[in-house]
């Protein structure tokens, strides 16, 4: 699948001037900006930063700034599958993390931990899910201050439809090399152990979850 264009904002947002000067010469000998530039930005903003004097924080912005240009893609390929399904990312990952619960039901104070979200976001995406008939709102049993939120047979339909097309059209079809693929998340999967998202002794067998 092609990459969405490169426009003007996902440039300068940057704050690297120079993609601006990459992109007024690209409009001036072709008379408009292609899907692929001619240079790699990220290459050329760490040739810049080197340049500069900036070298110990080079490799760090090259990083961060590949980083976020993956996300934009990644999402692209994600969003281009899930809306004719009519749910977003956010949505399909609160259904699936029901569908691998043990009783399809989970509290909401637990999807957000699981999803590392705020609170309110939960609310939103099960409201949405909910108004869809694809899950609903139950009080707990023996906590009334706890309101689970029970995955219906249309939510998990939903659910192994949207997980069949995404296996086959973005996680199984990223370009990457297989063998990349373990290393990439291992090397994230430290960034986000230092950030907090999970103790560094944490236990990574998924039975253990409710």
């Amino acid at each position: 699948m092609p990459c969405p264009d490169i426009r003007a904002t996902d440039l300068s947002d940057l704050g690297v001037s120079h993609y601006r000067a990459v992109r007024v010469a690209v409009r001036t000998t072709l008379g408009a900006v292609p899907n692929q530039l001619p240079v790699d930005p990220v290459r050329e903003a760490h040739r810049h930063w080197t340049r500069h004097g900036w070298s110990a924080a080079a490799d760090g912005m090259a990083a961060v700034t590949s980083l976020m240009r993956a996300q934009q893609i990644v999402l692209a390929r994600v969003d281009a599958v899930l809306r004719p399904l009519g749910v977003t990312f956010a949505r399909y990952e609160v259904l699936m993390l029901l569908h691998f619960s043990r009783r399809g039901a989970l509290p909401m104070t637990v999807i957000g931990a699981r999803l590392q979200v705020h609170p309110t976001s939960v609310t939103n995406a099960v409201d949405r899910l909910e108004t869809a008939g694809l899950v609903q709102r139950q009080p707990h049993p023996t906590d009334r201050r706890t309101t689970l939120v029970l995955l219906l047979d249309p939510g998990r339909e939903l659910a192994l439809r949207a997980t069949t097309e995404l296996n086959e059209r973005v996680f199984g079809a990223l370009g990457l090399a297989p063998a990349d693929l373990g290393p990439l998340v291992d090397v994230l999967a430290t960034l986000r152990r230092d950030e907090g998202d999970f103790e560094p002794d944490a236990v990574q067998d998924r039975t253990t979850l409710p």
